[in-house]
Parts: C-alpha cells; sequence; structure tokens
C-alpha cells in the first residue's frame, strides 16, 4: 500500500466515476485461487499466495476512491474441509499478512476488522488479529473487515441465540425483536449493509455470505478469478453500479410505466 494523500472525489472523477454514486460498502467474495493456480501450472498455495497481493491492490484502491468499508470472505465455515496442508498455509498466510501490512495500515487510516467464529482459529492467528483490531481502533478511513472461519447461517443462529439469552435474562421483551434488533446482534452489527456484491470466477451464488446483510445489495460477477482482479476491474464493476437504479422494493417515481 502507498500513501493515499490526495483527494478521493478528485480521483474518482478522473477515472470517470461520479464520487456520489460510489458504494459505501463493497463486499467481495474472493473466489478462483486455486483454479488460477492450476492453470499457470502453479501450487494451489502459489494462487492464494497471488490473492493476498490482490487483496493488497483492492484495498489500496478502495482507499484512494473513499470507500467506506471493503468486506472481504477470506475464509468460509465450510473451508475446514480442504486438506490440511492447504489449510495450515491459509493461517500461515494470514498471520503473515496480519504482521506484514500492520504498519501500512496504519499509515492508511484503516480500521480494521474481523467478522466470524473464532473457535478453531490458531491461537498466533488470534493474537495478531486482536493486535490489529486494537492498534487501529480510532482510525477514520476506509474499515477494511475481513470475515475468517465466516458462515452466514452460523452468525444467524448466533444471534438469534443471543437474542434469545437476553429475553431469557428480562432484558428484551419479545415484541422487541425487530429487524433493527436482529441486525445489531450479528457479527456485523454497527456496520452497514453492502452496497455491492462483487463475486469472482463467474460462479452465481453467494455461497453463505452475509446473507442478512446483502438483502438489497447489486450483485457484481466477473469470469475473472481473484489472483487476476485488479484495480481497472473494480472500476468496472463501479461503473455497473453507478448505472442502475436501486429501488429497495418501490418504485421510480419518474418512470411512465
Amino acid at each position: 500500500m502507498t500513501s493515499t494523500a490526495h483527494d478521493p472525489r478528485t480521483y474518482a472523477a478522473s477515472l470517470g466515476l461520479a464520487p456520489e454514486l460510489l458504494p459505501r460498502h463493497v463486499a467481495i467474495i474472493m473466489d478462483g485461487n486455486g483454479r488460477w493456480a492450476q492453470r499457470q501450472g502453479k501450487e494451489r498455495a502459489d494462487g492464494h499466495a497471488q490473492g493476498a497481493h490482490s487483496v493488497d491492490l483492492i484495498t489500496e484502491e478502495c482507499c484512494r476512491l473513499g470507500i467506506g468499508q471493503l468486506t472481504l470472505y477470506c475464509l468460509s465455515s465450510e473451508n475446514w474441509k480442504r486438506p490440511k496442508p492447504e489449510i495450515d498455509f491459509l493461517m500461515a498466510l494470514l498471520k503473515q499478512y496480519l504482521l506484514a501490512e500492520r504498519e501500512k495500515i496504519q499509515r492508511q487510516n484503516i480500521r480494521f476488522a474481523v467478522i466470524g467464529r473464532r473457535a478453531g482459529l490458531p491461537d498466533e492467528v488470534l493474537a495478531e488479529i486482536d493486535e490489529n483490531v486494537r492498534l487501529t481502533r480510532h482510525n477514520t478511513g476506509l474499515t477494511l473487515c475481513l470475515a475468517i472461519n465466516y458462515g452466514s447461517r452460523g452468525e444467524i443462529v448466533d444471534a438469534v441465540q443471543s437474542l434469545a439469552q437476553r429475553v431469557r435474562a428480562g432484558e428484551l421483551a419479545p415484541e422487541e425483536i425487530d429487524e433493527r434488533a436482529i441486525s445489531g446482534a450479528l457479527y456485523t452489527g454497527g456496520m452497514p449493509d453492502p452496497d455491492l456484491l462483487v463475486r469472482t470466477a463467474g460462479e452465481m451464488r453467494v455461497s453463505n455470505y452475509l446473507l442478512w446483510q446483502i438483502s438489497y445489495a447489486e450483485l457484481w460477477v466477473t469470469p475473472k478469478f481473484w489472483p487476476e482482479f485488479d484495480a481497472p476491474l473494480l472500476h468496472s464493476a463501479f461503473r455497473d453500479y453507478a448505472r442502475r437504479e436501486r429501488r429497495f422494493g418501490g418504485l421510480n417515481t419518474d418512470a411512465s410505466t
């Protein structure tokens, strides 16, 4: 990551992007690391390493454009089914990323966050996650949120159990459980819902990712694998997003039909 001492609106305009039409919160399903590596005649681990480079590039570009939040699907709760050597490599890569990017994240004024279940993650990885969260908690720039050991159905189960415990404790009446209460009980409580969901590798599914939060998100899918994802492709997603009409279930009052 490099310095971002510039005006995001001016930078966006220089790219032909209307600053007022950019998404505030972008969520990305980073798919295709292994397939990219196989097509390159490389090991799957090489694909994950190149994918980490794409994370750096896209985080940098979101900072430059003044995006409010970037949420990345790093490791799903289902990914533990993968071979142990691959999981071990992913944990080592995650730890390396957390350490290597710490100073850069601070310099970028990024606030670091993680969503997902902590159970099962190595203690040394949890320690580095907690340190990055602690060091950046007062930063006011982009919120970089990593979904690690994350599954949306599990998140909703945890939220429901949390609300049920509050009801049992007399802190909350059943009739007080509304959409706002459920949203606040999710791992993403206090965060805005995504405006745009990007998926790489051409897959047309959401893979148990932010199911509650993406209810009104715009979806954008590219056949490119995540290690191939770069700033120009992100700009393309943003241009398509800006052309869409978001009605949130209502009607366009300017429409003639």
